[in-house]
């Protein structure tokens, strides 16, 4: 499905999938990275060595799950906006999801935006939590945004209404 389509198919997901024991514990990245391309941008930008170190610069990245603590470094990193961080008990009923966000203008903190599925279509509602943008105005853009729990693995894009995405 994946080269068909682009979206990766449900089992491509369980294969990055962190155990749950650890999506239990906080915040932790998610790499839904599956092409093996040269790339490693993720394990220069992890403090922590969290990200294995490659043998091979085309390798997928591997995880130290018990090093991430879900801090995001690396989704602003990765030049495939393919890392996301996931807090499923942000609160009681709600889950934080950590993404990168390419389009301008950039949402507002506290702004209810469109939260959209792997295949763009609208899932539910988000709201943004933090706009966050390196010091050294280098990689993309993180937002945090707080959706129902149950659509903590399901949303990976937002929609601003009234604005165009890429305008």
């Amino acid at each position: 499905m994946l080269r068909q389509t682009g979206v990766p198919a449900v089992e491509d997901l369980a294969r990055v999938m962190p155990p749950e024991e650890v999506r239990r514990r906080g915040p932790v990245a998610i790499f839904e990275c599956f092409e093996r391309i040269p790339c490693d941008p993720c394990y220069w930008a992890c403090k922590r060595g969290a990200v294995r170190p490659f043998k091979d610069i085309n390798d997928l990245p591997g995880v130290d799950w018990e090093r991430c603590n879900g801090c995001g470094l690396c989704v602003a990193a990765c030049p495939g906006l393919a890392v996301f961080v996931v807090h499923e008990g942000y609160t009681d009923s709600t889950s934080l999801i950590k993404l990168p966000y390419e389009f301008l203008p950039l949402p507002e903190v506290g702004q209810v935006v469109e939260a959209l599925d792997r295949e763009g279509n609208c899932v539910g509602e988000a709201r943004v939590v933090k706009v966050q943008r390196s010091r050294e105005k280098v990689g993309t853009p993180v937002l945090w945004i707080e959706v129902e729990r149950d659509l903590a693995h399901v949303v990976r894009n937002i929609a601003v209404a009234g604005g165009g995405q890429g305008e």
